[in-house]
């Protein structure tokens, strides 16, 4: 299993525009082959920072999503409302 997340920081006033992106697009993520699950997380001091946690059966899954229409659609409404650019990092639970 494979985990993505992901940092983005939104100009304050662009907050709800993302929101409805997120709302229109998490059911077709969740629907992608290998997705296993997907949250929306919120920075707390920060309202405009958000960080999405995905959980993919394997690597070549996150690759077919990433290179699919549907994130190219959603990316492409998304990317304009960033302030910094978006952070991400796949990684997979250690075990100790």
């Amino acid at each position: 299993m494979l985990i993505r997340l992901v940092k983005m920081e939104f100009e304050p006033e662009k907050v709800n525009i993302f929101l409805e992106v997120f709302a229109a697009s998490r059911t077709k993520i969740l629907g992608m082959e290998g997705c296993m699950g997907l949250e929306l997380l919120n920075g707390i001091d920060q309202k405009n920072i958000f960080f999405t946690h995905s959980k993919w059966e394997s690597a070549e899954c996150l690759e077919k999503y990433r290179k699919s229409q549907l994130f190219k659609d959603t990316w492409a409404k998304t990317k304009p409302l960033f302030r910094n650019k978006a952070e991400a990092w796949s990684v997979t639970g250690y075990e100790y």
